[in-house]
């Protein structure tokens, strides 16, 4: 009996002290869960932006709380408990709670696609779009910090190609869309709110977002304007809340990547000397030339080196931004308004010679009246622009190619310390000055204000019928002022006589647009319909005047107007006055489009619009523009049910249209009266030492007329042919996007010269023919993933293929000729538009390497090959004989490839941990030539690069660079002028730190501190200073560097608040 009463009491003592521990720990697990007030910012996963409106909820209770406009969430829970954070479009993620500061990143899933995009007068959900769109958000644009929106586009969409024209600050972007499809404009449609303007002087941080209609079944709505494609620009609307005030800006500095390295001295003077060798000349006397030398700070005699290009270019440029914005609205009433500035100096010459300041002014607004059946409102804007540059253009206007071709035996300054002017040059007389010619002519400036804005009204009378009305206006003024000072550079590079010019242009364009939307349902079926018409005009002035000879005083900048110049006698000393209006145009639209859907499953929509234009004659001016297109939701199917683990959706999707392109000169069907310069006089003005007397006068008075050319009543629109194929999938909880497309694009009718006798007695009318197919392919992809509770990231890589023939140009050859006198001095045609090549192919010999020695110039003939120097010699260009026929000749001349890349492509890769974010964008293309001509071979003094170092000096040192010589054998042109063009850029490379979360104060939800870097790297064989150049000697050619000026390379600091 003991023992079992001993162990009874063992028992009993085992069962107090586990109850004890039970209740010990039960307490310990009751301290543990303790009352906690958790904060937090929820995030999408794929951009890091906040999400407004997430639902967030304690697991188990009706404990819940919503974001607010910055994704800040404030709940009151307890640890241990698990939070449900839930959005529509995105998964919901289950949190435990266990610290009072939980930041998440969530995901997209499959609802994402009932997300609407913008289209034509509307917007529609993603899955039910049909055409092939593209869309970037404004806040990925503007967190790249670029000077114009098109910058940050780079790269970010497939198949649309944007290359930059000039690195001048203000300076415009090619944008080309599916392939080059006309030799006139080639420019896509831009609309601001459903408002024609000019995206380039858009505030970036006004952008909500930007869609891209890319085919012409998307884009037929817009009729004869949607060519080459439609942009469609949406601005940053209010929302319901309490005020938001925004501030973003950053300062940073600019320098040039790359600088070209010409000859110094002592190379120069080699190549020189060698140039007279292979002349059959002596070499020169270096010493006995004066204007050469100088005496250095130690008193020793030295040559003048001047690194001519390293003086034009300006290290440490400075740019800012800085933009405050607010937005919030009750339930009746938004608003969203924004004041922002802009300013960057240029890298060549620096602010006083390249210069771009641009002030914006925005503000959207929208109230809803008697319950929401009207509602109206307005988005306007106020742009003024400031600006000073130098000349861009050709070889003859293009202020940084002077400093290629002169030599460095020229100083920049005179021993007095002015510019140097080299007319008594004992070396070369003509060289001149192209840095002083920089400082001294390019006294200009540039002032553009623009107002744009809408305002509108929409009747709702009953559900799902929408009565819309939108009036729009923009008005552009403009004015310019010049002046040039007394200066003298060379014999050639001289102005005499101080000089004014002022002009200034006046333009409005208004549109007026109704249309009405009725979306309903017939049983499964839904149906949504639009009509709508629209008007446009357009009307302007131009007024300019020129003066000379300005007043002593006044003959600085400061002063320079035309009421300070003395001249009395047009068309002398600088006196000229011109005034024009522009050229009116009218038209007028009707368009209508039904779409049609089942269970969201299968989908058509059909559009057509019929434009009428004044720049038409009658009997031509109406135009139709119809379109298709469908789309089969084939993930909603019951035979997919098996693949619904790992595929979310999968849409394929065909479409058809015609579009039009009305971008060409009005009047163009007349035949034009030209009184300028058309004078009419008989006998002889001569005085009595047999000179014109009043030359002017005898001119005024004797003016006549006669027709430019012949007209044609027939000419009409160019039209445009798209069908696409493609489809749209989303795979792996939506965590993988695919987005595919092959496209067939056939733009015809294109208006060219007529071939005519030259008996006619004035220019060939124009006439509709030509035309040109473009094929391609284009792919997205698009990855975003969460990694635990604080890392997100999401990669997106994208690339599109273009192929471009030419076909039925009509006229005698079949060619569109390119322009000559444009690589050099008296260069020939270099690039063409002809029947099956390329639009804009570049057009030359090509080479076979150099002649190594006599014999091989000798077997080289004798096997019935040309040559085409006179006197050929060994280290001579071998150029090919193509057709064999024992002649070098235009009949050689081949296709050299050209400046539209066959390959573009992007990637953007976004790193989001904890309150750090890092970010990368590149972009790139492949398959396209550059044309690179820095010399002007018609001048044998001007300077090399040192790529002519490289040259053949004999037998084996050389099988690609000629020669030196006086004249101009070795360098017509070739495939010597061409290079690849390929290149890799890392374009935006940015890291921030949120503060917010550590400052911990409610007035304050984001204080970010970035730095950026900009056109960091380029990777490229390109030897040039950049290999992107949309710079074209005409609209339809790119890639010709004739002293390109670069993009710079950028540094920011930078800073994003929000209270």
């Amino acid at each position: 009996m003991g023992n079992k009463l001993m162990g009874r009491c063992k028992s009993l003592h085992l069962f107090r002290t586990a109850l004890i521990a039970i209740c010990f720990l039960t307490g310990v697990n009751f301290a543990s869960a303790e009352k906690l007030t958790v904060t937090g910012t929820v995030t999408q996963a794929s951009d890091g932006e906040p999400l407004i409106g997430v639902s967030i909820i304690v697991k188990g209770t009706t404990n819940g709380a919503t974001t607010d406009i910055d994704g800040n969430y404030v709940i009151k829970t307890e640890t241990g408990a698990t939070l449900v954070f839930s959005y529509v479009g995105c998964q919901t993620r289950e949190i435990v709670v266990n610290s009072a500061k939980i930041d998440v990143a969530l995901l997209d899933n499959a609802e994402v696609l009932d997300e609407v995009v913008v289209v034509g007068y509307g917007v529609q959900k993603k899955k039910l779009v049909t055409g092939a769109t593209a869309q970037i958000k404004g806040d990925d644009i503007a967190k790249l910090n670029t000077t114009s929106p098109l910058q940050a586009m780079q790269g970010q969409l497939p198949g649309v190609n944007i290359a930059s024209e000039s690195g001048q600050p203000g300076s415009g972007m090619k944008v080309t869309i599916r392939g080059l499809g006309t030799i006139g404009n080639a420019s896509p449609l831009y609309l601001i709110d459903g408002i024609g303007g000019d995206i380039s002087t858009l505030n970036p941080a006004d952008i909500e977002s930007i869609d891209v209609l890319k085919d012409a079944a998307s884009a037929a709505i817009y009729g004869a304007q949607a060519a080459n494609g439609v942009v469609l620009i949406t601005t940053k609307q209010g929302r319901e809340g309490k005020a938001k005030v925004t501030f973003d800006g950053y300062f940073g500095w600019q320098s040039a990547p790359r600088k070209m390295d010409m000859l110094n001295a002592q190379e120069y003077m080699t190549i020189m000397d060698e140039s007279q060798l292979n002349s059959g000349l002596a070499p020169y006397d270096w010493n006995s030339m004066k204007s050469i030398w100088r005496t250095n700070a130690a008193g020793e005699r030295e040559v003048i080196d001047t690194d001519w290009i390293d003086t034009m270019f300006k290290d440490n440029a400075k740019t800012s931004s800085y933009t405050i914005g607010v937005t919030g609205g009750s339930a009746t009433s938004t608003y969203a308004l924004s004041l922002g500035y802009l300013n960057q100096e240029g890298i060549v010459g620096g602010p006083a010679v390249s210069n771009y300041s641009r002030y914006n002014f925005r503000i959207n607004s929208d109230h809803k009246l008697f319950d929401g059946i009207l509602t109206i409102g307005e988005q306007a804007s106020f742009i003024y622009v400031k600006s000073t540059g130098i000349s861009v253009g050709d070889q003859y206007n293009n202020t940084l190619r002077g400093a290629f071709g002169v030599s460095p035996l020229a100083p920049v300054y005179d021993a007095d310390g002015n510019y140097n002017d080299t007319s008594n040059s004992d070396w070369f007389m003509n060289e001149g000055n192209p840095y002083g010619s920089m400082m001294v002519t390019t006294n200009n400036r540039t002032k553009n204000a623009t107002f744009s804005g809408n305002v509108y009204a929409q009747l709702e009378p009953i559900k799902n019928l929408k009565i819309r009305t939108v009036f729009g206006a923009v008005y552009g003024s403009s004015e310019y002022r010049s002046f040039t000072p007394v200066y003298h550079f060379s014999p050639y590079s001289y102005n005499d006589y101080t000089k004014v010019s002022q002009n200034m242009n006046h333009s409005l364009g208004m549109t007026w647009t109704n249309t009405a939307t009725y979306d309903f349902n017939l049983g499964e079926h839904a149906f949504n319909v639009l009509v709508g018409m629209e008007s446009y005009r357009y009307s302007g002035t131009y007024l300019g005047g020129g003066q000379g000879k300005l007043k002593e005083g006044f003959d600085d900048w400061n002063h320079a107007w035309i009421s300070n110049g003395t001249g009395s006698t047009l068309g002398e000393n600088g006196v000229s006055v011109v005034g024009n209006p522009h050229d009116d145009s009218r038209s007028v639209s009707y368009f209508g489009r039904i779409g049609w859907n089942w269970q969201e499953k299968y989908m058509i929509n059909v559009t057509v619009r019929r434009d009428g234009s004044s720049r038409f004659a009658k009997g031509h001016r109406f135009g139709t523009f119809p379109s298709v297109s469908a789309g089969w939701n084939i993930s909603n199917e019951n035979f997919m049910e098996s693949t619904r683990t790992w595929l979310d959706f999968l849409k394929i999707r065909g479409s058809w249209g015609r579009v039009g392109n009305q971008n060409i000169d009005n009047y163009q069907y007349l035949a034009p009266i030209k009184n300028q310069n058309t004078h009419y006089y008989f006998g002889q003005y001569l005085g009595p030492n047999g000179q014109l007397v009043d030359y002017a006068t005898v001119l005024a008075n004797n003016w006549g007329a006669y027709p430019s050319r012949l007209g044609n009543l027939g000419v009409t629109w160019e039209t445009s042919e798209q069908i696409d194929f493609g489809f749209d999938a989303r795979l792996f909880n939506s965590r993988l996007g695919i987005n595919f497309d092959w496209y067939q694009k056939t733009n015809k009718d294109w208006l060219v010269v007529a071939p005519i006798l030259a008996t006619a007695g004035t220019d060939a009318p124009f006439i509709n023919g030509g035309d040109v197919k473009n094929t391609g392919i284009e792919l997205g992809l698009t990855w975003n993933d969460v990694i635990g509770r604080d890392f997100s990231y999401s990669v997106s890589v994208n690339g599109a293929y273009n192929k471009n023939k030419v076909g039925s140009i009509p006229n005698e050859d079949g060619i569109i000729h390119g322009n000559s006198n444009l690589l050099y001095d008296n260069s020939l045609e270099f690039y063409r538009a002809q029947n099956g090549m390329p639009i804009g192919y570049f057009w030359g010999y090509k080479t076979a390497g150099i002649f190594q020695n006599q014999q091989q110039i000798n077997d080289w003939i004798t096997a019935g090959n040309g040559v085409l120097q006179g006197n050929v010699q060994p280290g001579d260009v071998i150029y090919v004989d193509v057709n064999h026929d024992g002649v070098i000749n235009d009949e050689d001349k081949v296709d050299l490839g050209n400046g539209m890349p066959k390959f573009t492509f992007g990637f953007n890769i976004n790193l989001y941990y904890k309150n750090f974010d890092l970010g990368v964008t590149a972009n790139g293309a492949t398959g396209f030539k550059i044309v690179q001509s820095y010399r002007n071979q018609g001048s044998k003094q001007a300077n090399y690069t040192t790529r002519i170092l490289d040259r053949w000096t004999g037998e084996g040192t050389s099988n690609k660079i000629p020669r030196i010589t006086n004249e101009n054998i070795n360098w017509q042109f070739s495939d010597l002028y061409t290079q690849d063009g390929d290149y890799l850029r890392i374009s935006n490379l940015t890291f921030g730190y949120n503060f917010a979360p550590l400052l911990n104060q409610k007035w304050c939800s984001n204080a970010r501190l970035y730095f950026q870097a900009q056109n960091l790297l380029t990777f490229t064989k390109y030897d040039g200073m950049d290999p992107e150049i949309g710079y074209g000697t005409q609209s339809w050619v790119s890639g010709v560097d004739l002293g390109y000026y670069p993009r710079p390379r950028t540094y920011l600091i930078g800073v994003n608040l929000a209270f």
